[in-house]
């Protein structure tokens, strides 16, 4: 396996198959173009011969000269298990220490339960929201009305 950053045409492989990655949950509009063009010295690919296993999209904030934030990522669904993930997320961190960067966010929504194990395991924690939801901290209306999402910080 490899990993290398993204280019602007690796949106044209990933798109179609995203939302089956996420068992036909809607994920595509959640990923513009715009990310893989404008991000993609942060933003990575994982490759084994030749075919896309997983991806980070990641950016570094310009509002926050401390932090950078994740804003996707995901491993092909017969991949998973393999630390492809942790390689990506691995890789990301580095790259963003190297720009003096020191924290790094990402949200995710509260049904993704795979998400929330797998963010933890990784070492981040897991934000007060302004309510709880099953004993879950949640960021209510975060991504629009009744848009929750769980809010995750690491510090490295």
């Amino acid at each position: 396996m490899k990993i290398r950053t993204v280019k602007a045409s690796d949106y044209n492989d990933i798109i179609p198959v995203i939302n089956d990655w996420w068992s036909g949950r809607q994920m595509a509009d959640m990923l513009p173009k715009l990310f893989f063009v404008h991000f993609s010295n942060t933003s990575f690919i994982a490759e084994q011969d030749g075919k896309i296993i997983g991806f980070l999209i990641g950016f570094l904030s310009q509002t926050y000269q401390q932090e950078a934030y994740i804003h996707f990522a995901g491993v092909h669904p017969e991949y998973r298990k393999q630390d492809i993930g942790k390689r990506l997320y691995n890789t990301f961190f580095n790259v963003v220490q190297e720009h003096g960067r020191h924290i790094v966010r990402c949200v995710t929504s509260p049904v993704n339960k795979t998400s929330i194990a797998y963010h933890t395991e990784m070492g981040f924690e897991i934000e007060n929201g302004d309510k709880s939801v099953d004993g879950l901290p949640i960021g209510s209306n975060y991504d629009g009305p009744n848009q929750e999402r769980v809010l995750f910080i690491k510090r490295l």
